[in-house]
């Protein structure tokens, strides 16, 4: 099966993180994907996650030549995607006025931390500093503790790469309707701001403190949060729904009245003291015989090691391995055309 993308090709700039993130997106399903990379660049082959599902070629970016490799490739794509600070591909000559003229339905997407212009375009950067100044990171750790970074998952995957991708399947669709290609500006500060949609959205509301480890969702509640095991594991709860809860309380066996009042704030952190002693008491393993697949909302906190064990990702193939390494499957899932099967190097 060919896949969705089927039919769309994309020429890649070699580059780190996210754009690499958006490439292997579009090829899972089906795009052909063609990165450029430096000349005598190390080509990490079926070892490189992100750069699954490639065509790859080299070009030397500093010579005439290798200019022209990509100019032509560009002439005939649907999309290009870079990574570079602002201005990179300008000074290369390949900017997207150039490859816009030689393609005009050409989709020019740029990934950058800060964007393409404001105060910061030309500053360095990581994840971890895009995620701060969008008023992310201000909100994720504990009540009274520093912020906790979540790796590099919102910024460079999911308020970037992501982000990316939507953008270029959006750009693609519009410009074989209106035969205009066009520049993106796909900027992780945007990106990570719009993650957070659902949480401006209890600000405006009142129903968001600006300030971490107090609210529903941020581990000050005692029904949403993870909890140690008796073996040193841990598990998760979610069981904020008045069903889901009074099925904690029934299973857990927790008949003290004190836990009759899920929702008021002031009695969180004892109730959570109950919880962690309760949880405490029993190796992962027992709650999990009583708990997991039941409407609690439970799930053991799973290493990745264990995760590709889990029955539950076995069964829907959640994980392959290619070449020796384990990886995510593609998703999301097309029924009537389903992903290839992930390749190292086309």
């Amino acid at each position: 099966m060919a896949g969705v993308l089927d039919g769309v090709t994309i020429v890649e700039m070699e580059g780190i993180g996210p754009a690499p993130f958006c490439g292997m997106m579009l090829a899972d399903h089906g795009a052909r994907v063609i990165r450029v990379a430096r000349k005598g660049a190390p080509d990490a082959k079926g070892r490189d996650v992100l750069g699954r599902n490639r065509e790859r070629i080299e070009a030397d970016l500093k010579s005439p030549e290798g200019i022209a490799t990509v100019r032509e490739l560009a002439r005939s794509a649907d999309g290009l995607i870079e990574g570079f600070r602002p201005g990179v591909m300008e000074r290369l000559g390949l900017g997207p006025d150039v490859l816009l003229a030689d393609n005009p339905k050409l989709v020019f997407g740029r990934m950058t931390g800060w964007g393409q212009y404001g105060s910061l375009a030309q500053a360095a950067g990581h994840d971890i500093n895009y995620i701060s100044i969008s008023g992310n990171l201000h909100g994720y750790g504990r009540a009274g503790e520093k912020p906790t970074p979540p790796i590099n998952a919102i910024g460079d995957f999911a308020g970037g790469g992501m982000m990316l991708s939507f953008g270029m399947v959006a750009g693609i669709l519009n410009a074989r309707g209106t035969g205009k290609g066009q520049m993106i500006d796909c900027a992780m500060t945007d990106g990570a701001a719009v993650i957070h949609a659902m949480m401006w959205g209890f600000r405006g509301m009142g129903a968001w403190q600006d300030t971490r480890g107090v609210n529903l969702l941020d581990t000050a509640a005692h029904f949403y949060d993870t909890y140690e095991c008796a073996d040193g594991t841990f598990i998760s709860i979610g069981s904020i729904e008045p069903q889901f809860y009074a099925l904690l309380r029934e299973k857990a066996g927790l008949t003290d009245p004190a836990f009759d009042a899920q929702m008021d704030k002031s009695a969180w952190p004892a109730l959570k003291a109950k919880l962690a002693d309760l949880f405490k008491s029993k190796p992962r393993s027992e709650w999990c015989a009583l708990m997991e697949g039941t409407d609690i909302c439970f799930a053991p906190v799973l290493s990745m090691a264990d995760a590709l064990e889990h029955p539950h990702n076995v069964e829907r193939g959640t994980f392959v391995r290619l070449d020796g390494i384990d990886q995510p499957a593609p998703a999301p899932r097309f029924l009537a055309t389903p992903a290839p099967q992930p390749t190292g190097r086309k």
